[in-house]
C-alpha cells in the first residue's frame, strides 16, 4: 500500500499537519510577546489585590484545571480543544473584573488584560508571516524534493538512520520541529515499509533530533522564539546552545545506531518537479528572517515589523507569478509539445496560480483560539499571584538550575509552551546561562516521552502503529543520558 499512495498520502500529512506546527509556533511568540514585566509590575501594584487564597482565586484554578482536562480528552470528546479554554478565559476573567469593581478597581484588571490582548494581536501577526512562508514552501514542493532526494540514494537502514536524524536537527533550526519530523518520517516509511522494529528507533530518532535541532535557533523552536522576543536573551547569544544540542542529540543516537542493521534499504525513484519560484521563495524566508532579526537587533523594533516587511517580499514575488504564469506555461507548453510529454502537458493544465492569501488562510483557527484561551487563563492566573507563588517555591527555595532542570523534565508532561510561557510570565532572577539553560531543557525534555512534544504526538499518528508510547518510552533511559549530557556540557561551556 505504501508502495503505491505513499507519496500522496504524505504529503496530505504534511499538509494536514503543517499547521499544528505553525500554530505552536504562533502560541510560542504569543507567549513571547507577553511581558515578563507585565507581571511584576501588576503583583507590585499598591493596589493590585492577592486573591491567592480567595474564592475568587480557588474557582479560577478549579476552571482552569476542569477546561484542560476537557483539552486533554479532545480525542475521545470529539470536541474543539478551543471550546472550554475561551469558556474559561472568559469566566475567569469576568470574576477578575467583579472582584476588582467591588474595590474600585476595575481599571487595572482592564489594563492588564488588554495589554494581553494587544501582544497577542501583536505575535499573531508575526507567526501568521512564518506560517505564509512554511505553507507556500510545501506547496511550491520544497519539503518534497528532500525527501525524494533521500528516498532515491539506496542507503543503508543505519546510514539512513544517522541522515534523517542530521536532516531533522539542521532542517528544524529553521523550519520548526513538526514539519521537519514529518518529512523524515515520511522518508523512513517509504524506504524501510515493513520494518517496525527499524521504523519505531528511526522516528524516535527523529523526534529527539528535530527537539534539539530547534534549540539553539531562536526561530527552530517555540522555547527559543518566546525567550527571543520577550527581550531575555539577545538573537546571536542562542547558538552558544549549538554544541550542547548536538550532545543531546548525538548521545542517543550513538546508543540506538548500535541496534540497527547495516542491511541496504529500499531504492525508491519517484519523478518530481520543484513548482516554479520554490527556490526563490525559500531565499524570500531566509530575507525576511534576517529583516526580522535587524527590525530588533539594529533598529530596536520589534520582531513583528521586520516580519510583516517579509510578507510584503512574498506578495510583490507572488504577484510576479501570477503577472508572468501565461509566459512560463506556453514556453512550457512548447518544450512539452517538442517532446511529446502527454504527462507533462496534463500536469500544465492543472497548474493554479500562486495565490498568497490561500496560503494564510490555511490556519486552524481552533488552535489559534485555543492559543488565545491558554493565554489568557494563565495571564489571569498570574495576575491574580499563583505564578508569583510558584517562582518563589522553585527560584527561592531551589537552586536556578534545578529548577530549570526540572521544568525541562515537566516538559515531557505537560508541554512546553505552557510551562516556557510560565517560567517568562515569572520571570525568576536568573542570568542569561539560567534563561539558556531553561529555554534548552523546556526545548528538548519533551523528547523524554512520545508524547512530550508535538513531533512525536504526530509521528504516532503518521506511522499507523509502527511507532508508539511504549516503542519510545524503551529509549527514554538513552534519551535522558543525552538530556543529561547536554545540561552537564551547557554549564561547562556557558555556565
Amino acid at each position: 500500500m505504501f508502495e503505491a499512495v505513499t507519496f500522496d498520502m504524505s504529503k496530505h500529512n504534511l499538509h494536514d499537519q503543517t499547521w499544528r506546527n505553525n500554530l505552536i509556533y504562533a502560541f510560542a511568540a504569543i507567549a513571547a510577546f507577553v511581558s515578563p514585566n507585565l507581571w511584576a509590575a501588576a503583583a507590585g501594584h499598591e493596589q493590585a489585590l492577592d486573591l491567592t487564597n480567595h474564592t475568587i482565586g480557588y474557582l479560577a484554578v478549579g476552571i482552569f484545571v476542569l477546561a484542560y482536562s476537557l483539552v486533554i480528552a479532545e480525542d475521545y470528546l470529539h470536541m474543539r480543544k478551543s471550546k472550554p479554554v475561551l469558556v474559561a478565559a472568559g469566566i475567569i476573567w469576568f470574576m477578575l473584573g467583579w472582584i476588582y469593581s467591588q474595590h474600585g478597581l476595575q481599571d487595572i484588571a482592564k489594563e492588564v488584560f488588554e495589554h494581553n490582548l494587544l501582544e497577542y494581536a501583536e505575535l499573531l501577526l508575526f507567526l501568521l508571516v512564518a506560517m505564509t512562508y512554511i505553507n507556500a514552501m510545501e506547496e511550491r514542493r520544497v519539503f518534497d524534493a528532500i525527501r525524494v532526494w533521500m528516498i532515491s540514494k539506496g542507503l543503508s537502514l543505519r546510514s539512513l538512520f544517522w541522515l534523517t536524524g542530521v536532516m531533522a536537527f539542521a532542517i528544524s533550526s529553521f523550519a520548526n520541529n513538526l514539519t521537519t519530523a514529518m518529512l523524515m518520517c515520511a522518508i523512513v516509511l517509504k524506504v524501510a515499509k515493513g520494518n517496525k522494529q527499524f521504523i519505531n528507533i528511526a522516528c524516535i530518532n527523529i523526534v529527539v533530533a528535530s527537539n534539539a535541532g530547534g534549540a539553539f535557533s531562536p526561530f527552530g523552536d517555540i522555547t527559543t522564539l518566546m525567550v527571543w522576543q520577550a527581550g531575555i536573551v539577545h538573537f546571536e547569544q542562542f547558538f552558544v546552545l549549538f554544541v550542547p544540542s548536538v550532545v543531546n542529540f548525538v548521545v542517543p543516537a550513538t546508543i540506538m545506531s548500535l541496534f540497527i542493521s547495516s542491511a541496504p534499504s529500499h531504492v525508491v525513484l519517484e519523478e518530481f518537479e520543484m513548482k516554479r519560484g520554490a527556490k526563490r521563495i525559500t531565499f524570500l524566508f531566509i530575507l525576511t528572517i534576517a529583516t526580522s532579526v535587524m527590525a530588533h537587533s539594529a533598529f530596536g523594533m520589534p520582531p513583528v515589523l521586520g516580519m510583516m516587511t517579509g510578507l510584503g517580499y512574498l506578495k510583490f514575488f507572488g504577484y510576479y507569478l501570477r503577472r508572468s504564469l501565461p509566459r512560463s506555461l506556453a514556453k512550457k507548453r512548447t518544450e512539452a509539445e517538442k517532446r511529446k510529454d502527454d504527462k507533462a502537458l496534463k500536469r500544465l493544465g492543472q497548474v493554479v496560480p500562486f495565490d498568497v492569501f490561500t496560503k494564510v488562510a490555511q490556519a486552524e483557527w481552533d488552535t489559534l483560539l485555543f492559543f488565545f484561551g491558554v493565554v489568557m487563563c494563565v495571564g489571569g492566573l498570574g495576575f491574580i499571584g499563583y505564578l508569583s507563588l510558584i517562582s518563589e517555591a522553585m527560584y527561592t527555595n531551589w537552586d536556578p538550575t534545578y529548577a530549570n532542570i526540572a521544568a525541562g523534565v515537566l516538559s515531557a508532561i505537560v508541554d512546553n509552551i505552557p510551562v516556557m510561557y510560565a517560567v517568562i510570565a515569572m520571570n525568576p532572577p536568573m542570568d542569561v546561562s539560567q534563561w539558556l539553560l531553561v529555554t534548552m531543557t523546556a526545548g528538548v525534555g519533551g523528547s523524554l516521552l512520545s508524547v512530550g512534544s508535538a513531533a512525536g504526538v504526530a509521528l504516532m499518528g503518521q506511522s499507523k502503529g509502527n511507532y508508539s508510547f511504549f516503542g519510545h518510552l524503551k529509549w527514554s533511559w538513552a534519551i535522558a543520558l543525552g538530556y543529561i549530557a547536554s545540561i552537564f556540557v551547557h554549564l561547562w561551556i556557558n555556565g
